[in-house]
């Protein structure tokens, strides 16, 4: 009882902080199915939230076996989809109310009016595109037969490698004809056979099971194509859930951040929970989780650092003119409460 009475005790405060942004006026919201409002039959708050496939996910997993939440007095629905497109179209569609993807999709969704904003960060993790071909040295090497695979158009992978090839070619378009839309795992088994793809852009553990083969090789890291450390991931919440389900979200929120501590306190118990989901042994799991580069974090880095490049290069029209207006409060309040206000913003913009 006495756990509990503490976790309303902090619900209550981070309600209270929400309540106040939210009095100064926060917009239409958007019509949602009935389920999105309408609380579970023990009166618990529903939230339903999709995530995709990768080690960056293992909080998320975690979570779907360890109750973080209903202390709170929430209920959460999980989803897991194969891209940020199609997480994007739930989201638009009412069919999801919170959702993990990539800073880039994100952008894309925002930039067409998706009514959605970032309400923590979410993990940084190693990314890069792996090829077997001992021909293919740099991005130069690519002909036009070597398909790429990764997630979707618009995804954080498509968005890394145009940076790249914009810098390297002089062409951030080079390869598209290259690019194959596949998931992770389905792109690692087409990697692992040498069959319909020469390279894949993926991230833990497929990218560590395609490195263990022989004469697979690295051609280009994501953290040196965007020029350091980024989210992988986001958190987005709808303006219709955030406004109207104030107690959900700051639910949500906190018990987020209980499951990321909980996976960097445990990571041997997070390796005996998930390993037979990744379907490789508890062993190489956990030497994954404690590999460099994994950073299980909520702390927001590059929220805006891919956005001028994408709009220079077609893939958005506008640019956001401040971090609020794709951020909710508390994500303002964090930034607000880092060392220096400028600094902290060039921290968002993943400026270094």
């Amino acid at each position: 009882m006495r756990r509990r009475g503490v976790a309303v005790f902090l619900l209550l405060g981070f309600l209270f902080c929400i309540a106040t942004f939210s009095l100064t006026g926060c917009g239409a919201s958007n019509t949602v199915s009935a389920a999105a409002r309408t609380p579970s039959h023990s009166g618990e708050e529903v939230i339903r939230v999709a995530k995709q496939f990768g080690l960056v996910y293992a909080p998320l997993m975690v979570a779907e076996k360890v109750d973080f939440f209903s202390k709170y007095g929430l209920k959460v629905e999980w989803v897991t989809l194969g891209s940020g497109g199609a997480v994007r179209e739930a989201m638009a569609s009412g069919k999801i109310d919170a959702a993990f993807m990539g800073i880039p999709p994100f952008l894309i969704g925002w930039d067409k009016s998706l009514d959605a904003k970032i309400a923590s960060g979410y993990t940084v993790c190693p990314i890069k595109l792996v090829t077997y071909d001992p021909d293919i040295k740099s991005l130069a090497d690519f002909k036009p037969e070597h398909k790429i695979a990764l997630p979707s158009p618009g995804s954080v992978q498509h968005i890394l490698l145009a940076m790249a090839l914009e810098k390297q070619l002089g062409n951030g378009k080079a390869l598209d004809d290259n690019l194959v839309a596949l998931p992770h795992p389905d792109g690692m088994q087409a990697m692992l056979a040498k069959k319909d793809v020469a390279a894949h852009f993926t991230t833990p553990p497929y990218l560590n099971e395609e490195l263990k083969q022989p004469g697979y090789h690295v051609v280009l890291d994501g953290f040196e194509a965007y020029g350091g450390e980024f989210n992988f991931n986001v958190l987005l919440v709808t303006r219709s859930y955030h406004d109207h389900h104030p107690v959900g979200y700051a639910a949500f929120i906190m018990g987020l951040n209980e499951a990321v501590n909980w996976v960097n306190e445990h990571k041997k118990e997070t390796a005996k929970l998930l390993a037979s989901e990744f379907n490789i042994s508890e062993e190489e799991l956990y030497r994954q989780l404690t590999g460099r580069g994994i950073n299980f974090t909520t702390a927001p880095y590059g929220l805006l650092g891919f956005s001028e490049f994408m709009k220079r290069a077609g893939y958005i029209s506008k640019v956001p003119s401040d971090l609020s207006e794709i951020a909710w409060e508390n994500v303002l309040a964090l930034v607000g409460k880092s060392e220096g206000s400028t600094s902290a913003f060039e921290r968002m913009q993943g400026i270094r």
